[in-house]
């Protein structure tokens, strides 16, 4: 059948719309920009996602931010935080996740909220039976002005950090805090019990995290064990010597020092001995001169 012209227009018109590529919407700057900090503490990541508006000579607190009511701590959507693994907030636990992140300002103090409510726009949605965590913080109004209001992470120890609010003047900080050494730990109990028979790197690695971390030893030394069952070489044998010279035995130290050098220098890879060789000078001076030698 023959098309009339006018349809067999349309008809190629409608075809070469549905090959063309969908045109992406329309992007446009915001106001109030977004912003994107995470800090590592220990194995454990925690992220911030929040847009940031200005001051612009308004006044800001029980002003363009209300006291005493909700507020998504930040502009445009509600902040959020996300936690790759349980940490305690304040004291406070709070498990792995991504919430919503809210606080009520006071003149004094403030409250700080985690939310398991998502994607909420503002906080005209806040339902406070949703709230995984409150804590409390205190507020401190003389600080340096920030035109830009900002989250991030302060005062960070191999433990713990600070979640810091900071816009005009004032300044809130909550502590946070994280069980490295058991989370590590349980990490490593599950390494090793899926390790291959033949993987000697895996609890040697383990134990050597177990003895810079000063983790009791009973364990990380069945984990050693295991690895010099493997394969003895330079690494582990080394971590064996550092580990009798701490516990006292030096002579044995010493021997196994000897080992692992010997092993070092003949291995392929030619790790770097000069460190563990130094410590083995130092644990012969250690040694007392033996008695009863004959002049």
């Amino acid at each position: 059948m023959r098309l009339s012209r006018p349809l067999a227009m349309l008809v190629a018109a409608a075809a070469l719309a549905s090959t063309a590529p969908a045109r992406a919407e329309l992007a446009l700057p915001r106001i109030s920009q977004n912003a994107t900090v995470s800090q590592t503490v220990g194995t454990t990541t925690m992220t911030l996602v929040y847009s940031r508006p200005g001051v612009k000579g308004r006044p800001i607190w029980g002003a363009l931010v209300p006291y005493d009511k909700p507020w998504r701590t930040g502009a445009n959507d509600a902040s959020t935080f996300t936690t790759t693994d349980p940490i305690m907030v304040a004291g406070q636990p709070l498990p792995a996740g991504t919430y919503s992140f809210f606080t009520i300002p006071t003149p004094n103090s403030w409250t700080v909220i985690f939310s398991r409510q998502k994607e909420l726009w503002g906080a005209f949605a806040y339902d406070s039976t949703q709230d995984q965590l409150r804590v409390s913080a205190s507020s401190d109004t003389s600080q340096p002005n920030h035109e830009w209001m900002g989250l991030g992470f302060e005062n960070l120890t191999p433990t713990s950090a600070d979640l810091v609010l900071s816009w005009e003047k004032l300044r809130v900080a909550v502590p946070i805090t994280v069980d490295v050494n058991g989370k590590v730990l349980a990490d490593c109990r599950r390494e090793i019990a899926s390790a291959k028979s033949d993987d000697w790197r895996t609890p040697y690695r383990a134990a050597n995290w177990a003895f810079d971390a000063g983790v009791p030893p009973d364990e990380a030394n069945g984990w050693l064990e295991r690895s010099l069952m493997v394969d003895k070489n330079y690494s582990n044998l080394g971590l064996k010597a550092r580990r009798l010279a701490k516990d006292g035995k030096t002579a044995d130290a010493i021997t196994t020092a000897q080992q692992a050098i010997a092993a070092g220098k003949a291995s392929k890879d030619k790790p770097d001995t000069a460190a563990l060789e130094k410590q083995l000078a130092e644990w012969q001076a250690s040694m007392p001169a033996t008695k009863g030698k004959k002049k």
